[in-house]
């Protein structure tokens, strides 16, 4: 693609233009009469960059969060303590959900996955 085009006449900035009975691409000046070919269909182009460096982050507050279920059937395996909050989200490189857990122990703060 090429960069913005100038007019040779007056200088100003050349705009797109289509002349529909010739079926042809114009760059022409708005304040003068100059008008010339374009050497490209291409107007414009915009390339679109993904970054993949966006993950879910599980904050060590969620166990007080009340929003979130609990449950007394899951002990934790670092602290012993039988309460946790659970959640389903995906799991990076992973299809499907999986279920999260976070101790409920404010002290310990442990996650696990089944």
């Amino acid at each position: 693609m090429s960069a913005m085009k100038f007019c040779r006449e007056c200088n100003n900035i050349l705009y797109p233009k289509e002349e529909k009975g010739r079926r042809v691409l114009l760059f022409a000046c708005r304040n003068c009469e100059h008008q010339e070919v374009a050497d490209n269909n291409c107007v414009y182009h915009h390339e679109v960059q993904h970054a993949a460096t966006e993950r879910t982050q599980v904050l060590q507050d969620v166990a007080s969060d009340p929003t979130l279920p609990r449950t007394k059937e899951a002990r934790c395996a670092a602290c012993g303590h039988g309460e946790a909050v659970f959640f389903q989200a995906t799991a990076r490189g992973e299809e499907g959900m999986t279920l999260f857990f976070v101790c409920c122990n404010l002290s310990c703060g442990n996650r696990w996955r089944e």
